[in-house]
């Protein structure tokens, strides 16, 4: 998993609450259990106007000019604005696997899906929580200034607006320091690699059928 370093990045603002999993991405993409390859198909339903299907290319697609994502001036954002209960509906972790494919690294929201809010952190995705009056605030910023863009400081745990002032936010300490690692359960597991591999050729000393029964 990629490191989650401070970073600058364009605002894209999504105005609407209860923005569940199938809208961000569609069940018929569900097929691939890959983690990459879903950009293209991320808020599928909003930014097209037919149906996507899984391997269908995208280039000539005809799409939605009024969504956010088509408009060329949120074009590259890497941080999400969205409204409150983010990410509700299914557990699909394709939901935050589309989002990074994307570009997004941070969603920002007055309140996410627990499954998607624990999912997120696991795929190198920040979902901040911030106040429903800092929220709307940063919605009219961004609709007033093209470009509108912050600057995302997890290790100091802040978000910098272009006026120099300073967002503070909490996050899980365990949960910070994956992100800052770029350490998924998988990750994880290996940081005790050696640990992992004393312990088998201990069992395969005192169990050595257990080990004939898997050759």
């Amino acid at each position: 998993m990629e490191k989650y370093t401070q970073f600058e990045g364009i605002v894209a603002p999504l105005d609407r609450a209860n923005v569940d999993t199938d809208l961000i991405i569609p069940k018929q993409f569900l097929k691939s259990i890959k983690r990459t390859g879903f950009g293209p198909n991320l808020f599928d339903e909003l930014r097209y106007l037919d149906e996507g299907q899984p391997g269908q290319d995208c280039t000539n697609r005809p799409i939605n000019p009024d969504f956010v994502l088509n408009q060329p001036r949120y074009k590259g954002a890497s941080v999400l604005l969205a409204r409150r209960n983010f990410g509700c509906g299914s557990s699909r972790e394709h939901a935050p696997w589309a989002l990074t494919d994307f570009g997004f690294r941070t969603v920002l929201a007055p309140s996410f899906a627990d499954i998607f809010f624990n999912n997120s952190f696991k795929n190198g995705l920040l979902p901040i929580v911030l106040a429903e009056d800092i929220i709307e605030g940063l919605f009219k910023q961004v609709a007033a200034h093209e470009g509108y863009a912050l600057t995302i400081d997890l290790a100091n745990q802040q978000i910098r607006k272009p006026d120099g002032s300073v967002i503070e936010f909490e996050v899980d300490p365990f949960r910070k320091h994956c992100l800052l690692e770029g350490l998924d359960d998988i990750g994880l597991t290996l940081q005790d690699a050696q640990l992992i591999k004393e312990y088998e050729a201990a069992r395969r000393q005192t169990a050595p059928w257990l080990f004939d029964a898997i050759k």
